[in-house]
């Protein structure tokens, strides 16, 4: 099997948050064209990794690396057109309509005296259909579902035309028939364009689901890494979490997947 393109790599990291101590000595390979899940409890690093990563954080030592360069020397812009970030949560204006919104992803590809090109409309245009947005074009935030608002967020990421999406907690704040919509984009878009995904999921099953690889953190160590077949099992969950557990294989749309339960939903007290 062909071994992917490396596109970010974490080599000995030492995260700090304030001068608390979040994570050290970290290393992490993400490959092109894998769609990959950080799992773990709260407090473990996940989030604070991932904003290291996308290089909103700088890390106390070690080193990041997108494509063989270094990450923090890239001109700002560079790493834009590389690497795109979507927070759990992002405050935009609630009076942009959508298409305001998804051609600010654009600026990393125009120079501060350039003109929106033909172009740039175009790809605007084509996320906003893969992102089931393009009736919505015209229609302000503050109108738009909860859902809908996720959507227009990770189109603006994906008008970035960027090497890298990074996801933090994309369905935190949704009911869950707006998550599956959007979990279900995201890998359509990993499925169809190749693209290459990380991302920070709370929900255990949903990283199975969505997910080739997981890479589970606790105290800002990462004590598993790997196909979610051959890490993905009850002990990791206890010792994630603390939680008696059991994982079932369930039917879904035809396939198997592997479920996680609780304890008290497997009938234990």
């Amino acid at each position: 099997m062909k071994v992917q393109e490396i596109i970010l790599q974490a080599d000995h990291l030492r995260l700090e948050y304030g001068r608390q101590l979040v994570a050290e000595d970290l290393n992490l390979t993400v490959r092109r064209a894998e769609i990959a899940a950080i799992i773990g409890p709260n407090g473990s690093g996940k989030s604070t990794l991932l904003k290291a990563m996308a290089r909103l954080l700088p890390p106390a030592a070690g080193r990041l690396t997108l494509l063989g360069r270094d990450l923090w020397q890239l001109p700002e812009k560079e790493a834009a057109r590389k690497i795109a970030f979507m927070p759990q949560s992002a405050m935009l204006p609630p009076d942009l309509t959508v298409a305001e919104v998804v051609r600010m992803g654009r600026l990393p590809h125009r120079s501060f005296w350039s003109s929106f090109q033909a172009a740039d409309e175009e790809i605007c245009r084509q996320v906003m259909e893969l992102t089931g947005l393009l009736s919505y074009a015209r229609r302000p935030l503050g109108s738009l579902s909860g859902g809908e608002r996720q959507r227009a967020r990770l189109a603006l990421a994906l008008a970035q035309q960027p090497e890298i999406l990074l996801l933090d907690e994309p369905t935190t704040y949704l009911h869950d028939i707006h998550q599956l919509e959007l979990m279900n984009i995201v890998q359509e878009l990993h499925q169809r364009l190749g693209l290459t995904v990380l991302m920070v999921l709370h929900d255990l099953n949903q990283a199975v689901r969505y997910s080739q690889r997981l890479v589970a953190l606790q105290r800002g160590c990462i004590i598993a890494d790997g196909p979610v077949a051959d890490v993905f099992d009850s002990d990791l969950v206890r010792d994630l979490y603390g939680v008696e557990n059991e994982i079932k294989a369930v039917e879904v749309n035809g396939h198997v997947e592997q479920v996680f339960f609780p304890a008290a939903v497997c009938g234990e007290v």
